[in-house]
């Protein structure tokens, strides 16, 4: 019920947000600060927790969350949104089918749709065998399980800062595909790691990984969101945000148990190979989707009036 709630809100706050501030320039520093929050909650929120621990219950956690989102929802309800103009009324199966066929007819899109199963490839690695990796491989504490994630979002939040200075710079379609050039890299560079004995300079590389691997990631998904706004107008934007959100969900769906299943048979080094194989494989579909021939910056597509 959690997850619907979310694909029900995410969409919509991401679709929202080209509205308010429709410059691009303040469009991409708003991504940037969104992925900086994204990555802060991620980071913080169970340090909160456990600290919260220590004095409440769980009853008296969940009672506490339950505040936290009846507050959000009456920030949302206080603020002054855009008024969006409604689309004329068309069959429910066009409209469930819209996103899908804009990210379809779209260059740009259809490479993200391959960038999407390169940051899942990586992601499955990091939120499924972390764990593993810290307490089974090294051996180590608890606590550095935490140690690991927290070079994970560093990562992401350094690059997402940096970010929109770099894309006021060097083109969307560059710096993407840096993140995915890098990302199967890393995951090779993990296989190397595990190979070797857990000493203490293997925990390093392992903490070294983990920060390049989410710095690539934040190259990939900070601009993402230019592309659909660049890709979609007023009334398709929502079903564009939407069909981003699912199909990026679908490959977590392929990738998340493929790093379990494979790490249980084959072993974490080997499941890092096949993971940086699939990575790179979309990685080319990714580069081979978005030639330097589609349409320029800016330029309206045959999507935005699909």
């Amino acid at each position: 019920m959690l997850q619907a709630a979310s694909a029900t809100f995410t969409p919509a706050f991401q679709a929202l947000i080209p509205e308010v501030l429709p410059k691009e320039s303040d469009y991409t520093r708003a991504l940037s600060l969104s992925r900086l929050a994204y990555d802060l909650e991620s980071l913080l929120s169970p340090i909160l927790a456990a600290a919260l621990l220590t004095m409440i219950t769980y009853h008296s956690l969940f009672v506490g969350t339950v505040v936290g989102f009846v507050g959000s929802a009456l920030l949302v309800l206080s603020s002054a949104l855009p008024a969006h103009r409604a689309s004329a009324p068309t069959p429910f199966l066009e409209r469930l089918t819209r996103g899908v066929r804009v990210f379809w007819r779209t260059p740009e899109l259809r490479a993200l749709l391959a960038m999407n199963m390169v940051v899942a490839a990586s992601t499955g690695m990091v939120i499924v065998n972390t764990v593993v990796l810290v307490q089974s491989h090294f051996g180590r504490a608890q606590s550095d399980f935490a140690i690991a994630l927290a070079c994970y979002g560093f990562g992401s939040m350094l690059v997402a800062l940096a970010l929109p200075r770099v894309l006021d710079r060097f083109a969307d379609r560059r710096i993407m595909l840096i993140g995915c050039t890098v990302l199967p890299v890393g995951l090779v560079a993990l296989a190397g790691v595990l190979v070797a004995p857990a000493t203490v300079a293997t925990w390093i590389g392992l903490l070294v990984t983990w920060f390049v691997l989410g710095a690539s990631t934040a190259l990939i998904l900070t601009p993402s969101a230019r592309l659909l706004r660049r890709s979609s107008d007023e009334t398709s934007r929502p079903a564009v945000f939407a069909a981003q959100f699912s199909l990026s969900h679908a490959c977590f769906i392929v990738t998340y148990p493929l790093a379990g299943v494979l790490g249980a048979l084959l072993g974490l080094a080997p499941t890092a190979l096949v993971l940086a194989a699939i990575a790179a494989v979309a990685t080319v579909v990714a580069a081979r989707a978005w030639t330097l021939s589609a349409p320029a910056r800016g330029a309206e597509s045959p999507a935005m009036t699909a």
